[in-house]
């Protein structure tokens, strides 16, 4: 988490701030697995209360599960934000909005009338599943992929807006040559059709019936296996780029310049010259002390060669 959160204390705030927000001391680690588990169990629970069989019989039990967690993510929250410096900086960020989102639904269930928001019900039921995003929390990696991301949304978004416009071309071209009884009934439907032969998935409901219509489909699915690989390489290109930045340091070498040091390395992989400027390096003290330890012994070995005074 990028985010520079503090603890608003000392005491119980910052101990609390420690288990929460850190991993590295047992009882971080203990909150954290207990967390996941109970992150398991709710989506578990939704997932299966889902199922009508087991709806039928065991939807007391999904019932009260579901309370009892939605009561301990709740108190959990509150606890976040209790032991935190700036807590609205936390409920902006990412991880705090699925915190909401994760609780929300269960408490506004209570709001919506029964009989008249049986959708709305169903829909803030299946918003519950959101808490599995909390799981990223825990995924060390997975802030690599999200920078990833980042680095190429603009790309993906061009890439999205060219098939958009193949799509719509092949769409109005298609409803043009084929009639409505093969399907394409509008340019809207064309396009339904087009996304489905490009992806190569090809449901079979739309099917041209002409010739012609059947070259411009082979077409389409040639440059669908053509560019479908494009977005797959500008996201990989840019998740190896992320993960030679967090293992890589862009500092140069203060002896020879080279650039190519991990992050860990104390150092030059090329020269050997000491890499952190801000201390020591510990081979210049271990000198020092050889020098002053040849020193006293050279000093020692005069006086035992010096005459004897009779």
């Amino acid at each position: 988490m990028n985010l520079h959160l503090t603890p608003g204390g000392e005491g119980l705030r910052a101990r609390l701030f420690h288990i929460i927000f850190e991993s590295d001391t047992p009882g971080a680690k203990a909150f954290d697995i207990a967390l996941i588990v109970a992150i398991l169990i709710s989506v578990g629970v939704i997932l299966l209360g889902s199922v009508e069989r087991y709806a039928e019989h065991y939807g007391a039990l999904f019932f009260y599960v579901e309370w009892i967690l939605t009561l301990l993510f709740s108190l959990e929250l509150i606890v976040r934000i209790y032991c935190l410096e700036r807590p609205l900086l936390y409920l902006k960020s990412f991880y705090g909005i699925v915190d909401l989102i994760a609780i929300l639904p269960t408490w506004l269930v209570l709001l919506v009338p029964g009989a008249h928001g049986l959708v709305i019900v169903r829909i803030l039921r299946v918003l519950r599943i959101f808490r599995i995003l909390r799981l990223m929390e825990f995924v060390g990696e997975a802030g690599l992929l999200i920078d990833a991301l980042k680095r190429s949304l603009r790309q993906i978004l061009l890439f999205f807006f060219s098939i958009f416009m193949v799509v719509t071309l092949f769409a109005a071209l298609m409803y043009t040559i084929e009639s409505p009884e093969a399907g394409f009934t509008s340019i809207p439907m064309s396009m339904y059709w087009a996304i489905v032969s490009m992806t190569t998935v090809g449901y079979g409901d739309i099917v041209p019936a002409t010739a012609l219509g059947k070259a411009i489909t082979m077409v389409l699915m040639l440059l669908g296996y053509s560019i479908i690989a494009v977005p797959t390489g500008v996201f990989s290109a840019q998740v190896i780029r992320s993960i030679r930045e967090d293992r890589y340091s862009e500092e140069a070498c203060p002896g020879c310049g080279h650039d190519r040091h991990e992050k860990r390395a104390h150092y030059c992989l090329r020269c050997g010259t000491w890499l952190d400027e801000d201390s020591e390096d510990p081979r210049t003290k271990d000198d020092d002390k050889k020098d002053e330890a040849q020193k006293s012994s050279g000093v020692g070995d005069a006086d035992k060669n010096a005459p004897q005074d009779s």
